[in-house]
C-alpha cells in the first residue's frame, strides 16, 4: 500500500507569474518496500528519491537543497524540476512555424536553453489533485511568455507503485500551435546523492540506442544522427561510467542526446539502465519518448579547478560528475530540424509523455 502525506516545504514565496505570496508545498510518497519519493509544487520538482541497497540500507539517490534558497539560486542547475515549454536548447532563439518567423527568449547567450529565463521550473505548480498513490499537478503558461504563442496548460501526475516504480506522466494542450518538449531534470547517485565522483564511476551504464544527435560546440544539434555502433558513445553494453568518461577525454564528459529505440505512437520501452554494484541498487527507465539526455553532470562546480562546491541537502558539497541525468525527451532543437520528431503541438491535440524509474537491488551472496 502506498501512502501520501502533505506538509509545507516553505512559506513567503513569490511566484514569478502572479507575484503573489505563497507557500509551496511537499509531498510524501511512500510504499511498504522502503521507497520513498518527495515532490514539490515549486517546478513540480523531485526533490528526494530514498530507497534501499542490497543491505536494505535505505539513501536518498537524487540531489537536491534542504531549503528554498536553494531551488531558488541561480546556481541550481535545475535539479529535480519539470523543465518546460521546451527542455534543452533552441539554436538562436529562433525558428518557423507555419511560415511564421518565432523569436524566443535567449536565456544562454545565443540560444535558449530549458524554456528561457523563467521556464517551468521555476513555476508555483498548483495541486489539482492528491491521488491515493500520488499526486497530479498542473501549471497554465500565458500566451507569448518567453516569446512562445498559444496558452498552454501542463499537467504532471507522480504516482509510486509497491514495486518501486515511480510513474511520471507530462501532459499538455495548447490554445495555438507551439513546441511543446517536457521532461524531467533529476540528478541521480545510486550510491547517494553526497557520494560524488568516486562513487559515479563506479556506476554500470546501458542505454539502448542507434545514435546520437551530432552537436557543436555550444552543444545545439547540427542534424546529423550519428551512428553508435563501436564508438565511445555506444553504451548498449554495460559499461563502467568511469571508464567512458576517461575515453572521451578532452571533453568534460556526456552530454548528448541518444536516440532511442521504441515503438511509436504509445509504447513504452526500457531505455536505460544503471547499476552500482557496490551498493547493489539499480535504476532502469522507461518511456515513449525517442530520446534521452544522458548528462554527467560537468557544468557542476569543478572543485579541481578551484571552484566552490554547490552546497545540497544535508551538507551535502555537490561538484562536477557528483550525479548523472537521464532526461526523456524529443530530440534538442527539433523545431529547427525537419528530420527530427516534432514537437509542435496544435489546438485539440495532447502532448502525452510517460516515463517510469523502476529502482531495485542486486542479490548478493
Amino acid at each position: 500500500m502506498v501512502n501520501v502525506t502533505e506538509d509545507i516545504f516553505a512559506t513567503a514565496a513569490v511566484n514569478p507569474f502572479t507575484k503573489q505570496t505563497e507557500s509551496i508545498r511537499r509531498f510524501t510518497l511512500r510504499n511498504e518496500e522502503q521507497m520513498s519519493v518527495q515532490i514539490l509544487t515549486l517546478g513540480a520538482t523531485i526533490s528526494s528519491i530514498k530507497v534501499p541497497d542490497a543491505n536494505n540500507f535505505v539513501a536518498d539517490v537524487t540531489l537536491g537543497f534542504d531549503n528554498l534558497a536553494g531551488y531558488q539560486s541561480a546556481q541550481n542547475p535545475y535539479m529535480g524540476a519539470t523543465v518546460g515549454r521546451v527542455c534543452n536548447r533552441i539554436a538562436n532563439g529562433r525558428f518557423v512555424l507555419d511560415g511564421r518567423t518565432i523569436e524566443v527568449s535567449r536565456n544562454r547567450g545565443e540560444f535558449q536553453l530549458h524554456g528561457g529565463f523563467l521556464g517551468f521550473d521555476k513555476a508555483h505548480w498548483e495541486v489539482e489533485k492528491v491521488l491515493p498513490n500520488g499526486v497530479s499537478m498542473k501549471h497554465t503558461n500565458p500566451d507569448g511568455h518567453e516569446g512562445y504563442p498559444g496558452e498552454v496548460t501542463a499537467t504532471v501526475t507522480f504516482t509510486l507503485t509497491e514495486d518501486n516504480c515511480l510513474h511520471v506522466a507530462m501532459d499538455a494542450v495548447t490554445t495555438q500551435p507551439t513546441p511543446i518538449n517536457l521532461t524531467n531534470h533529476s540528478y541521480f547517485n545510486l550510491c547517494g546523492h553526497n557520494k560524488g565522483k568516486a562513487a559515479l564511476d563506479e556506476h554500470v551504464v546501458e542505454i539502448n540506442a542507434y545514435g546520437i544527435t551530432e552537436t557543436d560546440s555550444n552543444s545545439i544539434p547540427t542534424g546529423k544522427i550519428l551512428p553508435v555502433d563501436g564508438g565511445k558513445f555506444d553504451l548498449r553494453v554495460p559499461s563502467k561510467l568511469g571508464d567512458r568518461l576517461k575515453q572521451l577525454e578532452p571533453a568534460i564528459g556526456f552530454d548528448d542526446n541518444f536516440c532511442v529505440k521504441f515503438t511509436p505512437p504509445a509504447a513504452i520501452a526500457t531505455i536505460a539502465r544503471v547499476v552500482h554494484p557496490p551498493s547493489g541498487r539499480w535504476l532502469e527507465i522507461a518511456s515513449n519518448q525517442p530520446g534521452v539526455q544522458f548528462y554527467t553532470s560537468n557544468f557542476l562546480p569543478n572543485q579541481a579547478g578551484g571552484d566552490a562546491p554547490l552546497a545540497g541537502k544535508d551538507g551535502a558539497a555537490y561538484a562536477k560528475h557528483g550525479g548523472f541525468c537521464l532526461e526523456t525527451q524529443k530530440f534538442p532543437d527539433s523545431v529547427n530540424h525537419e528530420n527530427f520528431p516534432s514537437t509542435i503541438l496544435r489546438p485539440g491535440e495532447k502532448y502525452h509523455h510517460e516515463v517510469i524509474y523502476k529502482f531495485g537491488k542486486l542479490k548478493y551472496p
